[in-house]
């Protein structure tokens, strides 16, 4: 097991698309492990495959809070199948450290995924479940929430963000 590093905004891979895995073998359980220790140890809800250098179409979610048991999801080339509702809820990610928005999803998914031994399997939610299911697999398509916001939301985060950013670079030079 080895915690990964997190690609942030802008980083160029983040914008690729990933691409489907046909092999479920040991590197792809070892990969799905890496995976679910790095949103853990984030700490995190969801994380894709792309958002730790690896353009494949794997994404790991876990929305049980602490009290709960972990309820982790290991979804290999995942699909939304079906969708209904509408739902506008804050959202941040793990790639854009420190910015949250709202951010217009389905109100409920079907997602329908392979686990990491290739078997198929469908499961529908709703509320944080179903929003992160969402986010994650637009990862695969290289989209990243703050693409999902108005223009003009979209350039003031990109000012303020590509402003903290500097902030912190110089921070750490001092």
């Amino acid at each position: 097991m080895a915690l990964r590093r997190i690609l942030h905004y802008p980083e160029p891979l983040l914008k690729e698309k990933s691409v489907a895995v046909t092999e479920f073998n040991d590197e792809l359980r070892q990969l799905a492990t890496d995976m679910a220790e790095t949103m853990y140890a984030a700490p995190g809800v969801g994380l894709a495959a792309p958002q730790v250098g690896e353009l494949k179409r794997m994404v790991v979610i876990d929305c049980s809070d602490s009290e709960e048991p972990n309820d982790l999801i290991v979804a290999v080339n995942p699909e939304i199948i079906a969708s209904e509702g509408d739902s506008l809820e804050e959202e941040g990610c793990l790639s854009v450290p420190g910015f949250c928005a709202n951010v217009k999803r389905a109100e409920t998914v079907t997602l329908r995924y392979q686990d990491v031994e290739g078997n198929t399997h469908e499961r529908t939610a709703n509320g944080l479940l179903g929003i992160c299911m969402q986010h994650e697999l637009d990862h695969l398509e290289g989209i990243l929430f703050v693409d999902r916001l108005s223009p003009l939301k979209r350039s003031l985060f990109r000012k303020k963000y590509m402003k903290m950013l500097k902030e912190r670079e110089q921070q750490n030079e001092a």
